[in-house]
């Protein structure tokens, strides 16, 4: 049987959590920072977790994470 292969996009943009789930940087912190507030600045630093529905299609892109 050949090895499944990772889904290179999805490995740069994700990564496994210890209880099973996957986090992701946030969006909208690249351009148009100036109308952004600093805390809203700040809090999108932090990582998000992908939303439940959407981790088995992680799972699948990232069979060896």
């Amino acid at each position: 049987m050949p090895k499944i292969k990772t889904n290179r996009g999805a490995a740069k943009r994700l990564r496994r959590t210890g209880n099973g789930g996957f986090k992701c940087g946030q969006s909208h912190r690249r351009h148009i920072l100036t109308k952004k507030s600093t805390k809203r600045k700040r809090q999108l630093r932090k990582p998000a977790s992908v939303h439940p529905s959407d981790v088995r299609m992680a799972i699948r892109m990232m069979p060896y994470s």
